[in-house]
């Protein structure tokens, strides 16, 4: 009997991956335990595919035939923002950091054993089932500093008007640290996971996006402060409407 099985719901998951033995042994994985797959060999596939279907997950090869895999990231979060997991043989630690900086969630380096590929997959999607956007009972719009976050829209808002959006796992961690102001929280929490791998640079890649668009400076951040050792610290009054 499975001790792994799919979040409610059944998530939608795109697989791209141009050797076919490795996308049907992807989809069988995950197909196992509940999730519905769809495999596309090209990039160019997978965005026509993503502008007519939102998916909720599409794991991305980086090897791919007809355009680089960090391209296809980058064109998927710009036109069908969805989560996604980079599946990759460069055992590079540039191109994992690369892939997370454009807004992949996690990575996976080929080989890899298939229990742990749907592992990942379901923590990405919780990640964002915290991220949906709040209830319209419950307060929204945080106000800090010289900015204003709507956590339904996943947008910040800039004194002058102008807005960003943020990806949903942005906004989930940039949430979670305005929830509670002031506190130190560990990537555990911010993650929502029990166990981190200490190698896992994924949660430290988002705060430093975050940073990035909240024009925080990375050397000396006034909003998200490093706490060495325990975790982040989001050193601002908030108040939420």
């Amino acid at each position: 009997m499975h001790s792994l099985k799919p979040e409610t719901g059944t998530p939608k998951i795109f697989v791209v991956e141009d050797e076919p033995e490795i996308g049907r042994l992807i989809c069988s994985s995950l197909e196992e335990y509940g999730f519905r797959c769809e495999h596309l060999a090209t990039g160019r596939q997978l965005l026509a595919r993503a502008r007519q279907v939102a998916p909720d997950l599409c794991i991305v090869d980086l090897g791919l035939p007809d355009m680089d895999g960090m391209q296809v990231v980058r064109e998927l979060q710009d036109g069908s923002p969805c989560a996604v997991l980079i599946l990759t043989g460069r055992n590079d630690v540039t191109d994992r950091v690369l892939g997370l900086e454009l807004g992949a969630d996690d990575y996976i380096v080929k080989p890899f054993e298939p229990r742990e590929l749907v592992a990942r997959v379901r923590s990405i999607l919780r990640r964002y089932q915290r991220a949906a956007p709040a209830e319209p009972a419950e307060r929204s719009i945080a106000s800090f500093a010289s900015w204003r976050f709507d956590s339904n829209q996943h947008t910040l808002i800039a004194a002058d008007g102008s807005e960003t959006s943020l990806s949903s796992a942005e906004a989930g961690l940039l949430t979670a640290l305005l929830r509670r102001p002031n506190k130190i929280l560990s990537r555990e929490q911010l993650l929502g996971e029990r166990d981190v791998d200490p190698f896992d640079r994924s949660i430290d890649v988002r705060i430093s996006r975050l940073r990035r668009k909240l024009d925080d400076d990375p050397q000396n951040p006034k909003l998200i402060k490093t706490v060495y050792g325990a975790g982040y610290l989001f050193s601002c009054q908030v108040s939420w409407e």
